[in-house]
Formats: C-alpha cells, sequence, structure tokens
C-alpha cells in the first residue's frame, strides 16, 4: 500500500522551520535521502546548499512532487558558507561531497531524538509513537529541572525530537560534550520501547526538515507515511 495522494508536503510548515531552525544570514545545506523517478528504479541522494529560505522551500516542494524522498534533511549547523558553490540555491542529484563535520563554522542546535525501537526501515504505529512522545516529555521535565532552557518540541514523522539552543565552537571540546551528553541521556531513559539517539553528536548532522513527508518503508494502515512538524516553540526561542 502507498501513501495517500493527498499526503504532500506543506510548504508553510517548512518555511516556518527554516526559519526557526536557521539562523539569518547563514548557509545550510538540504539533503533528500532516497529520491525515486520511478516506482522501479534505484533511489538516490540529491542534496544542495542554500542561504535563502525562500528559494530552499520551491526547490524542497518541487523534489517532493517530483521523487518522493524517504527524508528530507536540513543541517543542524550553520555551514562554511563557501559551500555554496557546490549546489548553489538549487538541489543537484547525486551531490558529492556532502558536508563534513570540519565545514561546520560553529554549534547553534542541540538534538536530542527520542525513536520508537523498531525494525529498520519502517514507520512508526501510533503507539510507537506515542511512547516517543511521553518520552521526550519526561527527557525535557528531566533538562527543566537542570535549569536547560525551554525547547523546540518537534515530530519527525517517526519520533519525536527536542531542540535546543546552544552556541559552542565546532572543536574537538565540543563534540566531546555532546558526545558525553547524549550518552549520559541514553543510560538514564533508553529501554526497550524508546531509544535516545547517541549517533546525532555531531557537528554535520542532519535533521528532519518539519513540513516535509517520512516515508519510510510502505505507508500501511498500521505504520502511515506522516507529515513532520514543529509542535511548541518556546516564547524565548522567538524573542
Amino acid at each position: 500500500m502507498t501513501e495517500p495522494k493527498s499526503l504532500q508536503c506543506d510548504a508553510k510548515e517548512i518555511q516556518r522551520s527554516l526559519q526557526l531552525i536557521i539562523e539569518p544570514h547563514t548557509l545550510f545545506e538540504i539533503r533528500l535521502l532516497k529520491c525515486r523517478k520511478g516506482q522501479n528504479t534505484r533511489p538516490f541522494t540529491a542534496a544542495g546548499y542554500f542561504d535563502d529560505v525562500k528559494t530552499a522551500v520551491e526547490a524542497i516542494v518541487e523534489w517532493d512532487r517530483l521523487y518522493r524522498p524517504e527524508g528530507s534533511y536540513v543541517t543542524l549547523n550553520p555551514v562554511d558558507p563557501r559551500l555554496l558553490a557546490r549546489s548553489p540555491n538549487c538541489v543537484t542529484p547525486y551531490l558529492e561531497p556532502q558536508t563534513g563535520d570540519a565545514e561546520i563554522v560553529r554549534r547553534t542546535l542541540i538534538l536530542i531524538d527520542c525513536d520508537p525501537v523498531r525494525p529498520t526501515g519502517i514507520s512508526s504505529t501510533d503507539c510507537e509513537l506515542a511512547a516517543s512522545l511521553e518520552r521526550a516529555g519526561v527527557v525535557r521535565s528531566h533538562l527543566t529541572e537542570q535549569r536547560w532552557p525551554a525547547p523546540i518540541l518537534a515530530c519527525s514523522g517517526n519520533g519525536y525530537h527536542l531542540l535546543y539552543r546552544t552556541d559552542l565552537p565546532n572543536d574537538d571540546q565540543s563534540k566531546r560534550l555532546m558526545k558525553r551528553l547524549l550518552e549520559r541521556l541514553d543510560a538514564q531513559f533508553s529501554d526497550s520501547s524508546v531509544k535516545i539517539d547517541t549517533t546525532v553528536s555531531n557537528a554535520a548532522r542532519i535533521t528532519k526538515l518539519y513540513g516535509t513527508v517520512a516515508r519510510k518503508g510502505a505507508g500501511t494502515p498500521d505504520r502511515p507515511h506522516r507529515i513532520s512538524r514543529i509542535l511548541e516553540v518556546p516564547d524565548s526561542w522567538l524573542s
């Protein structure tokens, strides 16, 4: 079974997400995984570098309509502005290389990904998604008690994300700090139903571009494809 034809990415939500996540006047990479030219063709990755949000939204919507990527992603942290020349304000099929850790200017966001445990390559059930939301709430409460600021809460389509603002250099010390943070949260809050993803600590990490469709596996009644969305934005984020 395939996803309903009416399930399309939400251009307004994509624009809102980019405006919330991307700092003004910085470069970001858009990466579209497992695009397909037709039902029986081999999937491919496409990517592009953007310094203009409006142009990025137009490109993402067009590629989603034509190639139905499994997932659409954006870099968390500002990218070296020289990389714009790789694919300037457009998406390019098979683009290589993509952003590396050394090509991040600095760290501006911390991603905590509460991911439901399930076989690789399939969407989550509603129950698995609900378990992820509950776990994200527990982690957020714990960090609030530790005097962390309020985060953005977002649904990736298959799990829930917490995004925290930070301002750290892109260096080995910051890398170790992020790695230790996620390992501690994993040890404290992961179990057989939901895991805290410890692999998202690198500087060039990409995250789901909210407003796009998560298409892991076939869309079935119990494991449907969903549109990712930002659900809560703290007032402090907007000030």
